[in-house]
């Protein structure tokens, strides 16, 4: 019967555990991942001009009636002053940019955690809606709108300042309404919301 060395055990010591490293915790007492606080914006504009047609067209024809009234006074030789004729030109005129100047007045930055309202063209004002707030959305687009490519987004919410919210004349709105209701759904479980149905 032949002797059978054991194998040979390694002398060297343990490597330690690098000082940088740490120990993974066991069992379930490891860290959750932190949550991912990146802001990615599904929308940021002004409603768009084609989408105000309707309200629009009532100002333009507005215009149209200031400026028909100085050119009929021209040619009849009405008897009022001057600067009524040239303040019915400049009115006129001025009409046909308050739809443009209406919807530049008006911004929406939609991301995947708030809206952002603002309006002024001067002055500003900005209201801000927290995605867990929201209670329902809806989509409207009309035929001409559909045409266009418009259309809106109306956001239901329980927030005190800002209950309803209509993102108007939207490009594309159907992606975004998609958008909104996926992540109002991912954003009340994050934080826990759960919506009960009296039953």
């Amino acid at each position: 019967m032949s002797n059978i060395d054991p194998e040979p055990t390694s002398s060297a010591p343990a490597t330690p555990a690098s000082p940088t490293t740490p120990a993974k915790p066991a069992g379930n007492d490891a860290p959750h991942r932190p949550p991912d606080d990146v802001e990615e914006v599904y929308y940021e504009g002004s409603p768009l001009v084609r989408g105000a047609i309707g309200k629009g067209m009532l100002w333009v024809l507005a215009g149209c009636v200031l400026i028909a009234l100085a050119i009929a006074k021209i040619v009849m030789d009405w008897k009022w002053p001057w600067w009524v004729t040239l303040a019915c030109f400049v009115l006129g005129i001025l009409l046909f940019f308050v739809p443009v100047l209406m919807t530049k007045a008006t911004r929406y930055r939609v991301t995947n955690y708030r809206i952002d309202y603002e309006r002024g063209l001067l002055s500003k004002n900005i209201d801000t809606l927290e995605l867990w707030h929201v209670e329902d959305l809806s989509f409207h687009q009309s035929l001409l709108d559909r045409l266009l490519d418009v259309g809106n987004v109306t956001v239901i919410s329980h927030d005190d300042t800002m209950p309803k919210l209509v993102l108007a004349s939207i490009p594309n709105p159907r992606h975004l309404y998609e958008q909104l209701k996926q992540r109002v759904i991912a954003v009340k479980r994050q934080r826990g919301v759960i919506k009960m149905d009296p039953g």
